[in-house]
């Protein structure tokens, strides 16, 4: 096992709970820092666990996942997650508690679904970015990314720390499809100017005349709600402070007196004494509301002048939304129209402008291209630098994974610039990895040359380089040895034991060869009846590793020839992390 993985600020996946997973019936797994290693037998539901933090970080509900015979799956995970992530997930009212945060996922039979963080209900697109700060998962499929240039790209500006510069080019390159269009529109309307005018000033005119501003339909509407029950309010607010403020039997009298009794006792417990604190908060937060109630029943007044004038209001509102307003979302069409009346009033200073107003738009687009090709070029020659750099980087590592003699090229094509069609939102840049394993050999497009266990190695060497520039706090690898064997295998937990070292890993294996480097190596087994309970999760002891390193090395643990291999195993791994 190797050393010098600390808890200390430790971050990343706690646990995951399951019920109702596939051959999952129940099971809760812990985590912990550095390597974990998850085996069992074909078919024991190592890759349901992986499935359960899918769901769990937004990933597509399917109601096929649901244990068959019941009507639900329930999955959770607890996170520890950095303290740069709190405010955002409190931000959203959830708990964070010890710096450690629950994320849940219940599926249904029928296809439904709900997602809570920290105790608060979300959606799974929220849970997904939350997952995007927390998790990196690279699975089999995950080599299929290697065939597309916009993953490439990405990998090139992450290495690079060149998303602000993107971010400019792809802003700059909004704003010139914006006005492109603006100017287009506004040459068309030229042929139908007064027309145009005409429409615009009648829409301006009746906007003006109401003038509503954003929000303002849903403030009418509750204020009326209001002022029509005020006999109702009147009846429910006198009802409930008689209750709460009678002099017969008063319950801030019962709190007082309650607290006064225990105040008698203090320091005698710890533990009562913070009850008693409790309860004095609760009589302050009593006091409180009660003081709220009382002021709201003596402003509570019908005025039924300010009534009519909210009817007559909405009633406005409501005439314009039905003359101008566009779809059959009455508070969507409502922004909009809003919205419209922003835009209307530069729509006619370009009307009124005449030609002159196109020509200076026009000069206001040639700017904006001249600042999107000299962006985008400054973007091209970093990239380039970037990719020079990580090529390098991404080629030390995977020849350390027993590929001595390979090589990884990133082409960076670019056009010249001189058309607007020659760009996208992202520059003018189209990369593509090259690859090659012998020395001499001409490289050539990695998916066309690469084997898949050349494929996997390479994926792997990609996402250590990454984790070096842009970590996160948990990489999990699903049979991330698929075509490795051997002393490649070896080399491929070598690297993945250093890894840990700088976040958590999880990995899923069928290989002993990987298994060995394990800090914390769990097993999961069926039962006879072929399900998978609590009880057929667990972490193993030193002693019981290399029964189940020799499972994986031959299918029989009671081999003795598979033993002595597992134990040599373990200890090259031993001698290893010493020398």
């Amino acid at each position: 096992m190797s050393e010098g993985h600390s808890n200390k600020n430790f971050c990343g996946l706690e646990e995951i709970t399951i019920r109702n997973l596939g051959v999952i019936e129940s099971a809760q797994v812990e985590f912990k820092a550095g390597l974990n290693v998850l085996t069992g037998e074909t078919g024991a539901g190592k890759t349901m666990v992986l499935t359960a933090l899918s769901l769990i970080l937004g990933g597509k509900a399917d109601s096929e996942k649901v244990r068959t015979g019941t009507d639900r799956l329930v999955t959770s995970g607890r996170f520890s997650i950095p303290a740069e992530l709190q405010t955002q997930i409190e931000e959203i009212g959830a708990e964070v508690e010890s710096n450690s945060v629950l994320i849940s996922r219940t599926v249904t039979s029928d296809g439904k679904s709900r997602v809570s963080i920290g105790g608060v209900a979300t959606t799974a697109g929220k849970a997904a970015e939350l997952g995007s700060e927390l998790v990196e998962v690279h699975a089999q499929s995950s080599t299929n990314r290697l065939t597309k240039p916009a993953f490439i790209r990405s990998t090139v500006d992450a290495f690079g720390k060149l998303q602000p510069l993107v971010d400019e080019v792809t802003r700059i390159y909004s704003e010139f499809g914006f006005l492109s269009e603006r100017i287009e529109q506004l040459r068309s309307d030229q042929r139908n100017r007064e027309h145009e005018l005409s429409k615009l000033a009648e829409f301006m005119k009746s906007f003006s005349a109401i003038n509503p501003q954003l929000g303002e339909l849903t403030e009418i509407e509750n204020e009326l709600s209001r002022l029509s029950s005020v006999d109702e309010l009147q009846q429910a607010l006198t009802s409930a402070l008689n209750f709460l403020d009678n002099d017969e039997y008063s319950v801030n009298s019962a709190f007082i007196q309650a607290k006064r009794s225990l105040d008698h006792v203090v320091g005698k417990d710890q533990s009562l004494d913070l009850l008693s604190a409790g309860l004095g908060d609760s009589i302050f937060q009593y006091q409180d509301n009660l003081g709220a109630l009382h002021r709201y029943l003596v402003a509570l007044d019908a005025d039924p002048l300010r009534l009519e004038y909210l009817q007559e209001r909405k009633s406005a509102i409501n005439s314009l939304i039905k003359k101008y307003g566009e779809g059959s979302d009455r508070e969507v069409a409502f922004n909009q129209l809003i919205l419209r009346s922003q835009e209307s009033s530069s729509r006619i200073e370009d009307l009124e402008g005449g030609e002159e107003r196109i020509v200076d738009l026009e000069r206001q687009l040639a700017s904006l291209f001249d600042e999107l090709r000299g962006k985008s070029k400054e973007l091209t020659l970093h990239r380039m630098e970037a990719a020079k750099s990580l090529e390098k980087n991404i080629s030390k590592e995977v020849r350390a994974l027993s590929m001595a003699h390979s090589r990884v090229l990133i082409e960076v094509s670019s056009s010249n610039g001189a058309s607007i069609s020659e760009y996208k939102s992202t520059g003018l840049d189209e990369l593509s990895l090259l690859f090659t394993s012998h020395e001499g050999a001409a490289p050539g497009l990695i998916t066309k040359v690469a084997s898949g266990g050349e494929l996997s190695r390479v994926m792997l060497a990609i996402e250590v380089v990454l984790a070096g520039v842009n970590p996160v706090s948990t990489y999990i690898f699903d049979e991330v040895d698929a075509g490795v064997g051997g002393k490649a295998a070896i080399e491929v937990g070598r690297r993945l034991s250093l890894l840990a070292k700088e976040a958590q890993v999880i990995v899923v294996t069928h290989l002993a060869q990987v298994a060995v480097w394990a800090d914390n190596h769990l097993v999961v087994r069926k039962s006879e009846g072929g399900s998978v309970s609590i009880s057929d999760v667990f972490a193993l002891s030193e002693a019981d590793r290399s029964v189940e390193i020799a499972r994986m090395l031959s299918g029989q643990e009671d081999s003795t020839t598979a033993r002595e291999h597992a134990r040599e195993l373990l200890e090259m791994v031993k001698e290893s992390v010493i020398s």
